[in-house]
């Protein structure tokens, strides 16, 4: 047990001082997972309400497919886009394998699915008097639209939450897209996989503990505003 202790003197110790390294890890890893976040939740979002609220041919499959790709690996997406990316690969003109931008397209891949899902679901739940009513009063579809989005908006933050948890602390993707680079694209969950790896228990134990604490304090401010808005 001594190692552990060890271990978590080092990590108290790192975070205390405001290891350069550790910070710019947890910079990174909230730069890369926000930006991810806010562009998959912009595009999954309005998506997740188009198909809730209209009915077409092979609207089930479609909801199928999304509920599929929720446990979607993050190896796969990663292989995918390492294949895509890369120098042999149709975009490999764009330079963009071992970069920032590369993570954040392969976690908008991962979070996607999750938000339009989670969207679908929230819009379903909607009761269709909403609807109904606002088109009644004369709204216009863009104002109906709003007002059935507002009245899921507590499902939404969530959809959004549960998006960005998926993509913090994924580690798959970000290596392999990624590359780990020290000072370039290293990030929370691909330094602890390093470090530990490199018997640096202490520094990856700080980086968890970092990890923690980002996801307790996401979800006790979505938690916040639940309270405060219920």
């Amino acid at each position: 047990m001594d190692y552990l202790w060890e271990g978590m003197r080092g990590a108290i110790l790192l975070i205390v001082n405001f290891d350069a390294e550790v910070f710019d890890s947890v910079g990174r890893s909230l730069y890369v997972s926000l930006t991810a976040t806010l562009l998959a939740s912009s595009a999954g979002i309005p998506l997740g309400f188009l198909i809730a609220s209209h009915e077409f041919p092979g609207k089930k499959a479609t909801v199928t497919v999304f509920n599929t790709l929720l446990s979607l690996p993050t190896v796969v997406v990663g292989l995918f886009l390492y294949s895509i990316l890369s120098k042999r690969g149709p975009l490999g003109l764009l330079d963009l394998l071992f970069t920032p931008e590369a993570m954040i397209v392969g976690q908008f891949i991962l979070a996607t699915p999750i938000i339009v899902a989670l969207a679908i679901a929230a819009i379903h739940a909607v009761d269709p008097r909403v609807r109904f009513t606002a088109l009644t009063l004369g709204a216009g579809s863009v104002r109906t639209a709003m007002t059935v989005l507002a009245e899921a908006r507590f499902a939404l933050m969530a959809a959004v939450v549960a998006g960005f948890g998926r993509v913090i602390a994924e580690v798959g993707c970000a290596i392999m897209v990624g590359g780990n680079i020290r000072g370039y694209t290293r990030t929370i969950t691909t330094g602890i996989a390093l470090e530990t790896a490199k018997g640096e228990f202490g520094y990856g134990l700080a980086l968890g503990t970092i990890l923690l604490l980002v996801a307790f304090s996401l979800n006790i401010l979505f938690h916040t505003v639940q309270t405060k808005g219920g």
